[in-house]
Parts: C-alpha cells; structure tokens; sequence
C-alpha cells in the first residue's frame, strides 16, 4: 500500500475512533440527564491530521507552572486519550523550582510550553524565535489589588508585590505606562504579605491569588480591584508555543497537539467536575498544596478568561490586533527592542 494511501486510512480510523470516544461519553451523559454538545460540535467539524513518519510524535509538554486548574486542558486531552488518537506520544512534565518551563525549552528537554502573549515577545526579542500553535487566553488574568479604601492606580510609589517567579512583563508595562513609580517586593505564588499589612497593593490572577485574598477574609471591591482584563491592558495571556526550529521540523505534530488540545479545553468547559478529577489527580501527584474548592474556581475563572468578549465563546484564536496591542506597549514602555509584528509570533 503506498504510503499516502496508508496516511488516509490511518486518519480514517483515528477519526472513527474520536466519534467513537465521545459518542460513548454522549450516550453516558445522556443518561445522567447532562449534554456534551460542545465536543460532539468539535468531533463533527474536525479531521484528523495526517502526520509523516519524518516527523517526531513524540512531544514533552511542560506548563508554565505546577500542577493546578489552569492546565485542566491539557490533562483531558491525555487523559481521554486524545493525544494517541491524534497520533502524538505525550508527556506532561511540569517545571521546578529550579528548573523553569523555558529553561527546559532552551535545553531542548521540552517541546511546547505555555507563556503569556508578553512573556514570549520578550523571550522572541532575547533572540529564541518562538512560534503561537494555539492560542487558549483571550483576556487579561492579571490584576492589582489595593488595601480598602484605596485605589491601585492613585498610589504612586506605594510597596506593590510582584512574583519572583517572573509573569512580570505586563504589570511592568502598565507601572511605566501609567507613571505610578511602584516599589516592586518581589513574592512568592502567596499573599501573605500583603495580607499582614507589609504591602500597599499585590499583583494577582484573578483564577490564582485573587481567591487566595478572598479565602483571608478580604473585602474585595471595584474600588481596591484593577482587573486588567477590564481596562485598557486587556491583553490576551497563556499560549502554547513551540521553539519555530522544533515547529519548521514537525508542522503536522504541532497542528495535531494544537487540535487535540484545543479539543481538551472544549471536553474540560463542557464537563468540569470530570475535568476536576483530572486536575486534582496530577495535583496530588505533584504534591500540591491545593483543594478542589480552590481548583473549581480557578477553573471557572480560566474557561471565562477562554471566552472571546464578543462572542461569548471559546475562541483558540490569537487576533493580529492582539499582538499589535501587546507590542506597542511592550516596545513603548522599553520592554522590547524592537516592535513584533503578527508573523513574528505565528507559525
């Protein structure tokens, strides 16, 4: 059999047995009364992509950080299965504290990782040329939030606290932007800090430390909140991407992790509670120190930070005027050397 022929039966099959997977989770939740529309819509539009036996199936996906909801995702496409079926051998490998997600992608340990839009500008102006596969954020998860009775952006040179861990770039961009002469206190992923009165104001995700302040006890109101996604800087965040010399080599892997992670991200919004089962097996095996009352508000927070502000919809799409936006304030506020341009971040 040549070998198109036998990359047309194998796509064939695997498509047959996609149907087969998520009419078997239809007819199951049919009879507990709930719907999968979401997915059999996906199922119905898609094809499987055909991968050349020249190209490496093999991906090593590394999160930007430890095992939690925002990832629920990729956890369903591994857990369902819908990598193999896709054809791809996926390894879900979370970083360290002394071994970052980017750190293994220049060491070529890993393949793909998430990064926000701004965070993979400034690595692409370092010199790594990075490429956008699938785009799952389409709003801002970062906010400041302020003492009570106060306004984040009237306090000009107030203590504010910044991870250590870097996600920084944004609310970098906005203190330059806005001139508030902020005195960064460099934290960890908590809020004790800021919570104990040693901070005027403390960056946040609204899916992370947000509810972190809200479990503390603390009044939170439109007054003490800056919800970037809500302002000017509504920037979209988290990405996969792909070094562009891995993607140049392996373009039909890369669209095929692309689409059966972003049918993941589709199962995961349809069906939570089976997403948080997920999510909460790789927390305990990563030893996280978590709930699952924390990781379903972190995943509701993160499917609504998903939907296009349009079209109330998850979109899986970065826009051209979405970089446009995020590269003028990088460059102009002097985060970036140069202004990138949409093929810049595109494959």
């Amino acid at each position: 059999m040549k070998r198109g022929a036998i990359h047309l039966l194998e796509s064939a099959i695997a498509l047959t047995m996609v149907w087969c997977l998520f009419a078997c989770q239809g007819e199951k939740n049919a009879n507990q009364g709930t719907s999968d529309n979401t997915v059999n819509a996906f199922v119905e539009d898609e094809n499987i992509i055909s991968i050349p036996n020249s190209e490496d199936r093999t991906i090593v996906f590394t999160p930007q950080w430890t095992p939690q909801a925002q990832f629920a995702g990729y956890y369903a496409a591994k857990e369902l299965g819908l990598y193999e079926i896709y054809g791809l051998n996926v390894r879900i490998e979370h970083p360290t504290t002394t071994y970052s997600a980017m750190e293994r992608m220049r060491d070529n340990v890993s393949n793909a990782t998430t990064l926000q839009l701004v965070q993979a500008m400034e690595i692409i102006d370092n010199g790594i040329p990075l490429v956008n596969i699938l785009q799952t954020s389409m709003n801002a998860g970062t906010a400041f939030v302020s003492k009570k009775g106060t306004t984040p952006l009237h306090l000009q040179g107030g203590r504010v606290g910044l991870w250590a861990a870097g996600f920084d770039q944004l609310p970098l961009a906005v203190n330059v932007k806005e001139e508030l002469g902020y005195e960064w206190v460099r934290i960890a992923s908590n809020v004790n800090l800021f919570v104990s009165g040693d901070l005027d104001a403390i960056t946040v995700m609204t899916y992370n430390e947000y509810y972190q302040l809200l479990q503390a006890g603390l009044e939170l109101t439109e007054e003490n909140v800056y919800r970037f996604c809500d302002s000017d800087y509504n920037i979209p965040e988290d990405g996969v991407y792909m070094t562009r010399d891995f993607y140049q080599k392996n373009p039909n892997v890369a669209k095929a992790f692309a689409a059966a992670t972003k049918m993941g991200w589709e199962w995961a919004a349809a069906n939570p509670e089976k997403a948080l089962d997920m999510v909460m097996k790789y927390v305990d095996e990563g030893h996280v120190s978590t709930n699952r009352t924390m990781q379903r508000l972190m995943l509701q927070e993160i499917i609504r930070l998903q939907k296009d502000k349009e079209t109330g919809e998850q979109a899986f799409l970065l826009k051209e005027e979405m970089v446009k936006k995020a590269s003028d304030l990088m460059y102009s506020n002097g985060l970036i050397s140069s202004k990138l341009s949409y093929q810049d971040i595109m494959p």
